[in-house]
C-alpha cells in the first residue's frame, strides 16, 4: 500500500539536499549536489528492492524485473535537477513517487509481465548549461554532440562536468535506447499550475504538452525630449508597445486555449525624460494545437504591423523557435484515466504549458503524464508545495497506471485484495 509519510519523508529528505537560507533548492545539472541528490535516490531504490545502475549519460535507473526478462519496459521517473532556488517537488515526485509505487509491489509480491524502470534524468532543466531535456533526449536517441560544448557561466563544459563526475563524454551516446525495448513511458509530475486546485481535484491526466513559440518584437521611432515635444508630434514605439501588449493579451485569450506573455522588455536609451527611440519586447505563445498558435501569431503579426503604420512607427517580429505539439498517447491515458476512475478521483484532463522529460518520448513510445494539484499553482519557487495527500493520489494513480501498462488484465485481476489502497498509517 501507498506509505503517504514513507513518500512525503523521502521528499523532504531529498529537497534538504541543495536547500538555500530562502527555504528553495539549487541542484543544479551535473554538480556535487546534484550528484549528491541521486546517491540518496540510488540508495531509496536499492531499498525498495530495485537493481540499479547509471548509464552513459548520467541517468540512474532502478529496474524491477518482470516475469518475462526481455520484454520491453514500462518505463518511469522524472528529473533530479532543480532550477536556481527552486522546490522540492518538481521532478522529485516523479522520482519518488516511482520509487514509493515500484516498494509497495514487492510488498504487495505482485508479479509484472514487463519489467518497470524508474528514470532520474539528468539535466531536464538546463539552468546550468542553457540545454533542456539532455538527460531524456540521449535516451530517446535525440543526442546532439554540440550540447556537449556548451559551457556554464564558470566556463565549464558538459563534456567537461561529465568528466568531473566520472562520466566519459565520449559515450553518452550509448544511453540511447530502441524502441523495440520500451513498452511506454509515464510521468507523475506536479501541475506547476492553477488548473487543478481551481477545479477541486488532486489528479489530472496530462492530454499533451503545448507547441511553444519564442519570439522578438522590436519597434522603432525617434528619440526625443520628453518635456518639448508635443504629443502630436511624437513618433513613441513605447506607446505603440503598449497597445500592441494589449493585443496579445486579447488575441490569446479569444481562443480559450492559447497563452502567450511578454516576459522582457527593454527601452532605449532609457532616460526617464526622453521618449524612447526603440522597444524590444519578447513574445512567448504557446497551445496544444501548433494550428491554433500559428494562427494567433499571424493575428498578432498583422494587427502589430496596422498599429506601427498608423503611428509611424517602424515594425520588426522573428520568431526564432516554433516548437511542435507533444501528444500523450490515446493508450496511457486511457490507463490514467482508469486508475482514477478505480480510487474515485474524478480527475479532469489539460494540457501542460510546461514542458517536460516526457515531451522526448512524444515521437518513441506510447507517453503520459499524470498531474498532481500545485498549491497556488505556484512552482520553481521556495513557496512550491503540494500536499501529502495529493503527492499520494498521484502516487496511488501513478501505481495502478504503471500495473495496467505491465500486467496483462487476467494477471491484474488476481491482485491480493487491498493492493495498492494509500495507507495512512
Amino acid at each position: 500500500m501507498v506509505n503517504k509519510e514513507r513518500l512525503f519523508d523521502s521528499l523532504m529528505t531529498l529537497g534538504e539536499i541543495g536547500q538555500m537560507e530562502s527555504g528553495g533548492v539549487s541542484r543544479l545539472a551535473l554538480t556535487d549536489l546534484d550528484q549528491k541528490g541521486l546517491e540518496l535516490i540510488a540508495a531509496l531504490m536499492k531499498d525498495a528492492g530495485l537493481k540499479v545502475r547509471m548509464d552513459e549519460a548520467g541517468n540512474l535507473i532502478g529496474r524491477r524485473e518482470g516475469r518475462i526478462a526481455d520484454a520491453p519496459a514500462v518505463l518511469t521517473g522524472s528529473h533530479s535537477d532543480t532550477v536556481h532556488e527552486g522546490g522540492r517537488f518538481d521532478g522529485a515526485l516523479g522520482i519518488l513517487g516511482a520509487v514509493e509505487a515500484l516498494r509497495c509491489m514487492n510488498e504487495a509480491g505482485i508479479v509484472t509481465d514487463h519489467p518497470i524502470e524508474i528514470y532520474a534524468y539528468r539535466d531536464e532543466e538546463g539552468c546550468r548549461f542553457a540545454s533542456s531535456y539532455s538527460g531524456s533526449r540521449i535516451v530517446t536517441g535525440k543526442f546532439e554532440p554540440e550540447r556537449l560544448t556548451r559551457a556554464d557561466p564558470d566556463g565549464i563544459s558538459v563534456a567537461e562536468a561529465l568528466t568531473e563526475l566520472g562520466l566519459d563524454w565520449r559515450l553518452v551516446d550509448r544511453a540511447a535506447r530502441s524502441p523495440a525495448s520500451v513498452r511506454a513511458h509515464v510521468e507523475l509530475h506536479i501541475e506547476q499550475g492553477c488548473v487543478l486546485e481551481r477545479q477541486g481535484v488532486p489528479v489530472g491526466i496530462v492530454s499533451g504538452i503545448c507547441a511553444s513559440s519564442r519570439g522578438r518584437i522590436t519597434l522603432t521611432g525617434e528619440a526625443q525630449h520628453a518635456g518639448t515635444t508635443p504629443m502630436s508630434m511624437r513618433r513613441d514605439p513605447m506607446a505603440a508597445a503598449a497597445v500592441i501588449i494589449q493585443m496579445i493579451e486579447n488575441e490569446a485569450s479569444r481562443t480559450g486555449t492559447t497563452v502567450a506573455t511578454v516576459g522582457r522588455f527593454q527601452t532605449l536609451p532609457g532616460g526617464v525624460n526622453i521618449i524612447p527611440g526603440q522597444v524590444e519586447f519578447t513574445l512567448d505563445c504557446r497551445d496544444l494545437s501548433e494550428t491554433v498558435r500559428d494562427g494567433v501569431l499571424d493575428r498578432i503579426t498583422a494587427q502589430a504591423d496596422e498599429i506601427c503604420r498608423q503611428r509611424d512607427i517602424e515594425f520588426d517580429i522573428e520568431i526564432y523557435s516554433r516548437g511542435t505539439a507533444k501528444l500523450c498517447s490515446d493508450e496511457v491515458q486511457d490507463a490514467i484515466r482508469r486508475s482514477c476512475n478505480e480510487l474515485g478521483i474524478s480527475a479532469i484532463a489539460l494540457p501542460s504549458g510546461a514542458g517536460h522529460d516526457s515531451g522526448s518520448f512524444h515521437d518513441f513510445c506510447p507517453m503520459g503524464m499524470i498531474f498532481v494539484r500545485s498549491v497556488g499553482g505556484v512552482s520553481h519557487s521556495p513557496a512550491e508545495w503540494s500536499t501529502p495527500e495529493d503527492c499520494a493520489a498521484g502516487t496511488e494513480v501513478l501505481y495502478r497506471t504503471l500495473l495496467t501498462l505491465a500486467v496483462a488484465d487476467s494477471a491484474r485481476a488476481a491482485m491480493p485484495a487491498g493492493a495498492g489502497e494509500i495507507s495512512h498509517n
